[in-house]
């Protein structure tokens, strides 16, 4: 039986970035990862967007969080050296019926503490971007873009300069809480042996699993657990080079943000996510896909060309909302809500988790550790 100040349990951007913050207020950190790698959920399967913070209702979670968390991200990249753009984006109306959307958009932001959002007519943004169709649109210059991979190794190096352990292959299998403490047991996913942590302090940042993690203690009420569905989001990447030098968004639709113009730092054109409501955790792409992807992407990019369009990976997002259901929030759930001093469980971490991650950690750190420093 080990004895540990706080564990962690999840090694994407959210589960490593509170474990930066609880290290540098001086508890001893132990990261769990079931994987034999950081990151290779949620968190490397996305976008690779910061996000300005535009789309959330205000006074909700996501709207607070992203808009502080970008700012934060930003600055943290820069003194970290960690491979970025501030490229902007181009959200777009295809016809005269969206553009009310966009007006709504714009006051959404605004009322969230958005400030930098300009409305362009079609000649203003196609001076910006000569491929692209549209008859409105709104720029964005505080988006951007980012090397997750490289955020997760700094983030994993900052906690481990503060002491943070980190222990990939080790999978909680279930646990119990008592009054002050929290038993964890866990298992060597490889060798299968099994040992038990305690803790006053345990985040539950896992992800996908992280509803099942939370079910598996012993002592936590279940009505606590929120109902989780999987949403896939398939992407897409171009052959060639596409002719933007900003992101492309087109106006929301139900469960995501529609099939979007992203790019990497190399410059290469990914198109995605769509939706896809699935029961269980499968990424792979069906190539059939993207005669639908090429239908919503030349509303925008008319001159895509035929058989330009290539699967890329998938990610799933692990939504407490269901379909035809309005987007939920972000949940983080403390003792003020389950009664159990010490848990903190980080429910629905979907977009816009990677911009939010920092802003949740700092969050995560002041319940737990909020006179340590």
């Amino acid at each position: 039986m080990e004895q540990v100040d706080c564990v962690i349990a999840g090694s994407g951007v959210i589960g490593l970035a509170v474990a930066r913050s609880l290290a540098a207020r001086g508890l001893d950190t132990l990261i769990l990862e079931m994987a034999d790698a950081i990151g290779t959920g949620t968190s490397s399967r996305n976008s690779e967007v910061i996000h300005a913070g535009i789309y959330y209702p205000q006074g909700s979670l996501k709207a607070r969080l992203s808009v502080g968390g970008r700012e934060m991200l930003y600055r943290y990249c820069a003194e970290r050296s960690i491979p970025h753009r501030r490229c902007g984006k181009l959200i777009v109306a295809t016809d005269e019926t969206q553009q009310p959307a966009l007006a709504s958009i714009r006051a959404n932001a605004a009322a969230c503490g958005v400030d930098d959002l300009r409305a362009l007519d079609a000649v203003e943004a196609q001076a910006l971007e000569p491929a692209l169709h549209c008859t409105a649109a709104l720029l964005s210059p505080s988006t951007g873009i980012i090397d997750s991979h490289a955020l997760m190794l700094a983030l994993l190096a900052d906690a481990e300069n503060r002491g943070a352990v980190l222990s990939l292959n080790t999978q909680i299998v279930g646990g119990r809480t008592e009054i002050g403490r929290i038993w964890l047991e866990t298992a060597d996913t490889a060798s299968g042996e099994r040992f038990e942590i305690a803790t006053p302090r345990f985040v539950n940042a896992a992800g996908l699993g992280a509803v099942a993690l939370a079910g598996s203690l012993a002592g936590f009420d279940r009505k606590f657990l929120p109902a989780l569905h999987y949403a896939k989001g398939n992407y897409f990447s171009a052959t060639g080079r596409a002719p933007f030098s900003r992101l492309i968004y087109p106006v929301p639709e139900p469960g995501g943000l529609g099939v979007h113009l992203t790019f990497d730092l190399a410059g290469t054109a990914r198109f995605g996510p769509d939706v896809e409501w699935i029961e269980e955790i499968d990424y792979r792409v069906d190539p059939a896909r993207g005669e639908r992807f090429y239908a919503a992407i030349r509303k925008y990019w008319p001159g895509l060309a035929d058989g330009s369009l290539e699967p890329a990976y998938s990610g799933i997002r692990p939504k407490l909302s269901g379909p035809d259901e309005p987007n939920s929030d972000f949940v983080i759930q403390d003792a003020e809500t389950h009664g159990i001093e010490g848990l903190v469980n980080l429910f629905g971490i979907e977009s816009p988790g990677l911009t939010s991650g920092l802003a949740i950690a700092e969050h995560v750190a002041t319940v737990l550790a909020p006179r340590m420093r």
